[in-house]
C-alpha cells in the first residue's frame, strides 16, 4: 500500500531550507474565514523568537519552513480545530510540531546527537516517508483505509525521535513529543479524517496535495 500514485500536480521547488531539507541533508539520516485567520509560518516566527532568544525575521522563519510544510500544518491546524471544537487544541498541536522541529534542528546544527541519534533520525525520515506514501495511498485507492496502520506508523515516529533526540530533550519537550503524535495517532480522528462527510474531505484532500509536494521536493 507504500507504492506511490504519481501527482498530477508538478512538483515545486521551493527556495527555502525548511527542517525536513535540514533532516535529509544529515549523515544515515471546515474553511476557516477571517475571523479565525492562522498562519504556520507566523508561529513558526514565535518559536524561533522564544528558542533563539533575540528577534527573527520572516525570512529566518522561511528558512525552516516552506510553502509546502506550511500549507500542511495550516490545514492540519484546520481539521483538528473542526474535529476538536477547540481553536486552543488545535493551535497547540502544531505549535508543538513547530517548537519540536525546531528544537531538533538546532540539536543537528549543534552536532550533539551523535552517530546512534543521527542514526535513529535516518530511520524516522525513511519511515516518515513511508507513511506519507500509506497515507495518500488511502485517500486515492477506495476502501483502502486502515487507521491501526496510521496509527502505529505514527506511534514508530514518535519512539523514532525520542530515541534520536529525547536524551538531550527537556521532560517538557518530551512530553511535547508525546502530546502531538498522541493527537495525531487518535483513531476517531483519522476515521473522521478520512470519511465521506464535509469538511474533513476536503481537509484530506488539501493535505494529501501539500504531502505530495513535500514527497516531490524531497522534503519528506
Amino acid at each position: 500500500m507504500e507504492t506511490r500514485t504519481k501527482s498530477c500536480r508538478p512538483a515545486t521547488q521551493t527556495p527555502g531550507l525548511c527542517v525536513f531539507h535540514w533532516l535529509a541533508r544529515q549523515p544515515g539520516t471546515p474553511v476557516v474565514g477571517p475571523m479565525d485567520a492562522f498562519s504556520s509560518k507566523s508561529l513558526a516566527l514565535q518559536a524561533q523568537k522564544q528558542l533563539l532568544g533575540k528577534v527573527a525575521s520572516r525570512a529566518t522563519a522561511a528558512a525552516f519552513l516552506d510553502e509546502a510544510s506550511s500549507a500542511v500544518l495550516d490545514e492540519l491546524y484546520r481539521a483538528t480545530k473542526e474535529f476538536t471544537r477547540s481553536r486552543a487544541e488545535a493551535r497547540r498541536l502544531v505549535r508543538g510540531l513547530v517548537k519540536v522541529a525546531l528544537k531538533v534542528a538546532l540539536l543537528l546544527r549543534g552536532g550533539v546527537l551523535g552517530a546512534d541519534g543521527l542514526a535513529a533520525l535516518g530511520r524516522l525520515r525513511q519511515r516518515a516517508r513511508r507513511l506519507a506514501l500509506t497515507a495518500l495511498t488511502f485517500q486515492q485507492v477506495a476502501f483502502s483505509f486502515d487507521r491501526r496502520v496510521l496509527a502505529a506508523g505514527l506511534l514508530e515516529c514518535r519512539d523514532l525521535l525520542l530515541q534520536a533526540a529525547g536524551p538531550h530533550l527537556t521532560a517538557k519537550s518530551r512530553g511535547r513529543i508525546g502530546h502531538v503524535f498522541g493527537r495525531l495517532a487518535d483513531g476517531d480522528f483519522l476515521a473522521a479524517l478520512y470519511g465521506p462527510a464535509e469538511p474533513y474531505r476536503s481537509h484530506l484532500g488539501r493535505l494529501c496535495d501539500g504531502l505530495s509536494r513535500m514527497l516531490d521536493d524531497g522534503s519528506i
